[in-house]
């Protein structure tokens, strides 16, 4: 059986040091022993990347360790991804204030990823947004994404 093409956003990365939530932390820790041990191909682009360059230090130094950890393609934000995020923001799905969060979902999109993982309830684990990528998907021809928390893909593994 192939492996599921995964897609981080920003979220799930920086809560590998993320202490407030000891849940979440342990969660996206477990997780993230299974991207060592290879078991899913992982993906991310150049807007997770300049996102946690805003990161103070020493968190950035400690993320960035955390990512040369596991092995991971590096997403482009081409024409078509900025297109698609445009998409979702026409269709009232995310506002313009969201863009980066649109480009997160269009990068997995366009690179054709089977689910996007992400800590965002706000924003990208929610009905309104996996109901709205679910119809762009269709109405452009796109694969289906599945739209997760990390607990999600960790229940998977049970």
């Amino acid at each position: 059986m192939r492996k599921l093409k995964v897609y981080l956003d920003t979220s799930v990365i920086s809560h590998l040091l993320q202490e407030d939530v000891p849940e979440k932390m342990a969660d996206t820790r477990q997780l993230w022993e299974m991207f060592k041990d290879g078991k899913y191909d992982v993906y991310l682009s150049t807007v997770t990347l300049r996102e946690m360059q805003k990161c103070s230090e020493p968190k950035k130094t400690q993320l960035i360790d955390c990512l040369n950890e596991i092995q991971f393609t590096t997403l482009d934000i081409t024409d078509d991804v900025v297109a698609m995020a445009e998409k979702i923001i026409d269709m009232g799905i995310l506002t313009q204030k969201s863009f980066d969060d649109c480009q997160h979902i269009g990068a997995a999109v366009i690179n054709e990823c089977d689910c996007i993982i992400s800590w965002n309830f706000k924003h990208i684990v929610n009905v309104k947004t996996i109901r709205g990528v679910r119809a762009i998907t269709n109405l452009e021809g796109y694969k289906m994404i599945e739209i997760w928390n990390p607990s999600v893909l960790l229940e998977s593994e049970e």
